[in-house]
């Protein structure tokens, strides 16, 4: 493996393991008031760009850790919407 390709499925763990605390949180507390709808949306928008853009210019990690990065920013948003009315 090249230092190129180490860094790459670094990327992939951190890039998705970033959100994951959050998105636990959300689901054992029922409580989503801390996180904005900005943010969710513009987290899911990211995540589609870096994928076509990944997967246009065949960059794999790129579009590996988006598209599992988009999956995590759906069931925020998921969350965000189920869980709104709680505390």
């Amino acid at each position: 493996m090249e230092w190129a390709d180490f860094f790459g499925y670094a990327g992939i763990f951190t890039g998705v393991a970033f959100m994951v605390p959050q998105t636990w949180k959300m689901l054992r507390t029922k409580s989503v008031e801390d996180l904005s709808w900005g943010m969710l949306i513009l987290f899911f928008l990211n995540c589609i760009f870096w994928l076509v853009y990944g997967s246009l210019t065949g960059a794999f990690p790129v579009a590996l850790v988006n598209g599992i990065a988009l999956v995590v920013s759906i069931t925020q948003i998921v969350f965000k919407y189920l869980y709104r009315n709680n505390p």
